[in-house]
C-alpha cells in the first residue's frame, strides 16, 4: 500500500460557490491517515510556520514550487469504459451505424476478460495522467469483465463506479449483445453488487457498484422495475442515460405515454445517488423532478455535440438549482479529458447562446443568457461532481477526500507563460484550463496517495 501524504504545501484553487473560484496561496494542506482533508493552514495562522516545519522535518511534507498550482482532482460522471478502442472512431456517422457497426460488436468482445484487462488497465491509466481520480464507469453486460474494472481501478488507486449494463429487451438489442434474460440480468446485477461491496471494503479510495440500465429503450419493464427495487434494496448509485437525443426522448414518450425523466422515476431510479448522463431533452418539469429527487445530469458537451441532436442549457438548469457534473463520454466524445469537455462545454453555450443558422434572423437565432463561464465548467468538473455523486469530492476543505492534480505551468515545452499580463488569479486558472497539456500535470493524488507521476 502507497503511504498517504500526511501534507502538501502550495497554492491552490477551487470552486466552493457556482461560478466563484477561490485561491489560496502558500497553504498548507494537512491529511488523516486515511487521506482525508483535516485542516488547511495559511499564512498568518498562529501554527502554521511551526507546523511546516514540523512536517518537513519528519520527510511528511510534499512542497510545490512557485509556478506549480493545485487542482481538485477531476470527477468524469459519465464515461463508456468498453468504448476506449473506439475513441475518434466513426464519428462522421449516424448515431444508429456508429452503435451497430462499431460500438455494439467492440462490447460484445468484453466476453473475453483477458481483453478487457488489456483495455481498462490503460483506459485507468490515461485518466488518471489526465488529472481523472472519480470515474462513473458504464460496463458491459459482462459481470467478470465489470468486476476485473472495479479491480483495476482499486489497484491502480482511481476512485471507481462501475455498472453491469443491463440491455434484456430482446426488440431493443442487437441477438449478439444482449443479455440472456431479464431473470440473468437482475441475478447478474445482484451478484455485482455484492461481489463489489465485498471486495471494496479493503479499498481505502473506494469501489462503488452501481445499478445501470443502458437506457429506456434497451430494457423491458419488468427489468427497469427490479433495477429499481435493487437500488432501494441496497442504496446503490444508478446511472443511466436520459433524454439524449430527439429519438430516445420520443421513443420514451411513445411507449410509455411520459418523459423519460416521469418514466424513470416511477421504476424507483431517480434519487440521491442516481445520475442521468446528458438530459439534453428535460423540460422544467422534468428538472423539477430532478431536484426533487436530487437526480444529477451528468453533462458530456463533446460528446452532445455529435449525438444529442441539440445544445443543452446548462446556465437555465443551474438556475432551476438542478446538480449537474461534467462527463467524458468516452467514446461519444473523443477526448478522455475533462479539460477538453470544460472548454467545449463553455464554447457550446455559446453556440446556444448566438445560435448557428444564419438564415434567421439575429434576434430569433439563440436563446439569449445561456452562455456559462470557464469558473462555472470548472465548477461542474469538480465540486458538481462531487454533488451529482453524493460524495466528499471536488473541493479543498476539511472532511472532503485529499484528490489533487499538481499542475505546474513551466514544464520544458509546454510552458504557460503570463508575459506579465493578465496575471490575476482569475486568468491564471483560465490559462490553466485552456491551455495546459498532458505533460503540465505533472502527479495526481487520490485520497493522499500518489497514483500518477510524470
Amino acid at each position: 500500500m502507497v503511504e498517504v501524504t500526511k501534507a502538501i504545501l502550495g497554492s491552490y484553487f477551487h470552486a466552493p460557490t457556482y461560478g466563484e473560484i477561490t485561491y489560496v496561496q502558500n497553504a498548507l494542506i494537512l491529511m488523516n491517515t486515511q487521506g482525508v482533508i483535516e485542516s488547511i493552514l495559511v499564512p498568518g495562522d498562529e501554527d502554521y510556520q511551526q507546523t511546516v516545519e514540523e512536517h518537513r522535518q519528519n520527510n511528511q511534507l510534499k512542497e510545490l514550487r512557485k509556478d506549480q498550482y493545485l487542482l481538485p482532482g477531476f470527477i468524469d460522471t459519465h464515461i463508456h469504459a468498453p468504448q476506449w478502442p473506439q475513441a475518434g472512431i466513426a464519428l462522421d456517422a449516424p448515431l444508429n451505424i456508429w452503435l451497430d457497426e462499431h460500438s455494439f460488436p467492440l462490447e460484445a468482445k468484453y466476453a473475453d476478460v483477458g481483453f478487457a484487462r488489456e483495455v481498462y488497465t490503460d483506459l485507468v491509466q490515461q485518466l488518471l495522467a489526465r488529472g481523472t481520480t472519480t470515474a462513473l464507469y458504464f460496463g458491459t453486460i459482462h459481470k467478470e469483465s465489470n468486476l476485473e474494472l472495479v479491480k483495476i481501478s482499486a489497484e491502480m488507486g482511481q476512485r471507481a463506479l462501475v455498472g453491469k449494463v443491463v440491455m434484456d429487451d430482446k426488440e431493443g438489442n442487437p441477438e449478439f449483445y444482449r443479455d440472456e434474460s431479464t431473470e440473468v440480468a437482475l441475478r447478474e446485477t445482484e451478484e455485482f453488487i455484492q461481489e463489489v461491496r465485498e471486495y471494496g471494503k479493503n479499498v481505502p479510495q473506494g469501489v462503488y457498484p452501481v445499478v445501470m440500465p443502458r437506457f429506456v429503450p434497451s430494457c423491458t419493464d419488468e427489468a427497469l422495475d427490479g433495477l429499481g427495487k435493487l437500488a432501494k434494496k441496497y442504496d446503490t448509485h444508478v446511472h443511466t442515460h436520459c433524454s439524449e437525443g430527439q429519438w430516445e426522448h420520443d421513443f420514451v414518450k411513445e411507449r410509455f405515454g411520459k418523459t423519460d425523466t416521469e418514466t424513470l422515476r416511477d421504476f424507483g431510479l431517480f434519487g440521491e445517488k442516481s445520475v442521468m448522463a446528458h438530459s439534453n431533452f428535460i423540460n422544467d418539469n422534468d428538472a423539477g423532478i430532478y431536484v426533487e429527487t436530487g437526480t444529477a445530469v451528468a453533462h458530456c458537451p463533446i460528446s452532445n455535440v455529435y449525438f444529442a441532436n441539440s445544445v443543452i442549457p446548462i446556465k437555465h438548469l443551474k438556475e432551476l438549482e438542478v446538480q449537474i457534473g461534467l462527463g467524458t463520454d468516452i467514446s461519444g466524445g473523443f477526448s478522455p479529458s475533462l479539460y477538453d469537455n470544460i472548454k467545449q462545454a463553455v464554447m457550446s453555450s455559446r453556440q446556444l447562446e448566438e445560435g448557428v443558422d444564419t438564415n434567421l434572423p439575429q434576434s430569433e437565432r439563440g436563446v439569449p443568457n445561456s452562455r456559462i463561464s470557464v469558473a462555472e465548467a470548472f465548477y461542474l468538473a469538480t465540486t458538481g461532481g462531487g454533488e451529482a455523486l453524493d460524495l466528499p469530492l471536488g473541493l479543498i476543505e476539511p472532511g472532503y477526500t485529499g484528490d489533487f492534480q499538481i499542475v505546474d505551468t513551466q514544464i520544458a515545452g509546454h510552458e504557460l507563460p503570463s508575459f506579465n499580463v493578465f496575471d490575476e488569479p482569475e486568468y491564471l486558472l483560465q490559462r490553466i484550463l485552456y491551455l495546459s497539456t498532458q505533460a503540465n500535470i505533472q502527479e495526481v493524488y487520490v485520497q493522499g496517495r500518489r497514483v500518477h507521476k510524470r
